[in-house]
């Protein structure tokens, strides 16, 4: 054949081959990697101390100091793996389990003390507000209970847990509601449910796009059709033949919606080139600076403003805001309200470096801050 002609079944049978390769199917080379990840994953754990709550309480600014990182070794393997549809789609649990790591970390978790809100009576309170009798009998527990707007424990209880004092008097009246509390309590070991992938067979660009959530193509948590949808893969895998100019997107049970990156820059991680995505300013911009973001205002009083989501809806009604780490990406309002908080963007943004032709992340950090939305409450002095 003439050399243009061999120079076109050359690069033919090249894409033919990385098609078949880049499939969540037995036996290609991506499918072992990302039903058992084999990089390490990291998951690093900052705590904000309320160094003045006295004060606080009384009026003044709050002062936070920044203590971490405590470092676990994540493990995320696929178990109970099935494929479906004629293998067109796979069926996987994602249990994640955690390894603390104390080379890794500032300290000792089990003595390392934080100061901070205290979550539980906060959500105890807001759960009870619209009840006059129910905030009296509340307001009077925590009276004898010497319950507080904030709480003093460790690191390792606030992450996996601790008996709280509140709860368990609740409990025997509302057995549904759990006498322990931390972050993580009962997610080392655990999974998000049944996701359902597409293995990219039929369409290497629907490769790792999710297709369900626990049984569901879609949300119903949200106010709008386009809020609900269940767009892009779990972050770990993306289509081969990546374009700058396109946005991808990642669904992530812990927000309980789909977020969007962009191309940012080119960048190279040891030898190998790769497009960094990051996700922008519109991602959790107010619906005044992006309109699209009105569905996720369950009511007026959830829109905070830009660079914060609250998820209470599927925090079991807990008064939860999500946000980049000091409120990156957001409104000067909520780094100035507290001392103590610097969003610097080289420490806070997250971000994917993926290799263009295959799509395989080969460097990431997912960062995000957890916050309780506080008010004064009607029955609570």
């Amino acid at each position: 054949f003439p050399h243009p002609v061999r120079s076109f079944f050359a690069c033919l049978s090249i894409l033919l081959v990385l098609f078949y390769e880049v499939t969540l199917t037995e036996g290609s080379r991506v499918f072992e990697t990302w039903k058992n990840p084999p990089p390490p994953i990291f998951m690093q754990y900052f705590f904000f101390n309320v160094t003045n709550p006295d004060e606080f309480l009384a009026g003044a600014k709050p002062f936070v100091s920044q203590v971490g990182p405590y470092t676990y070794r994540e493990y995320r393997p696929k178990e109970n793996v099935t494929f479906l549809e004629n293998g067109t789609r796979v069926a996987a649990y994602q249990c994640k389990t955690f390894v603390f790591l104390p080379e890794r970390s500032v300290g000792d978790p089990d003595i390392d003390m934080i100061t901070t809100i205290n979550i539980p009576a906060v959500a105890v309170m807001n759960k009870v507000k619209d009840s006059f009798w129910k905030s009296s009998l509340v307001s009077i527990w925590m009276n004898s209970l010497h319950v507080g707007m904030f709480m003093t424990h460790s690191v390792n209880e606030l992450l996996w847990g601790f008996k709280d004092p509140l709860l368990s008097r609740i409990h025997p009246m509302n057995p549904e509601i759990d006498e322990y509390f931390g972050l993580m309590y009962k997610k080392n070991g655990s999974n998000d449910g049944e996701v359902v992938y597409h293995t990219g067979e039929a369409d290497f660009m629907d490769y790792g796009r999710i297709a369900r959530f626990k049984g569901e193509s879609k949300l119903s948590l949200w106010t709008s059709e386009q809020s609900n949808m269940i767009n892009g893969t779990d972050g770990s895998a993306f289509h081969p033949l990546l374009s700058k100019k396109e946005r991808l997107y990642i669904f992530s049970p812990d927000l309980c919606r789909s977020i969007f990156m962009e191309f940012e820059k080119d960048v190279e991680v040891k030898g190998l080139p790769a497009y960094r995505f990051t996700p922008p300013r519109d991602v959790l911009a107010s619906k005044e600076e992006n309109p699209a973001n009105e569905g996720f205002c369950v009511s007026p009083k959830e829109c905070l403003g830009s660079g914060v989501l609250k998820v209470s809806v599927c925090k079991k009604g807990a008064p939860v805001v999500v946000s980049f780490p000091h409120f990156y990406l957001g409104e000067e309002n909520y780094t100035n309200a507290i001392e103590g908080l610097s969003p610097v963007r080289e420490h806070h943004q997250t971000y994917l470096d993926l290799n263009p032709t295959t799509g395989v992340p080969i460097r990431a950090s997912k960062k995000a801050q957890i916050n309780i939305l506080i008010n004064r409450i009607s029955g609570f002095p």
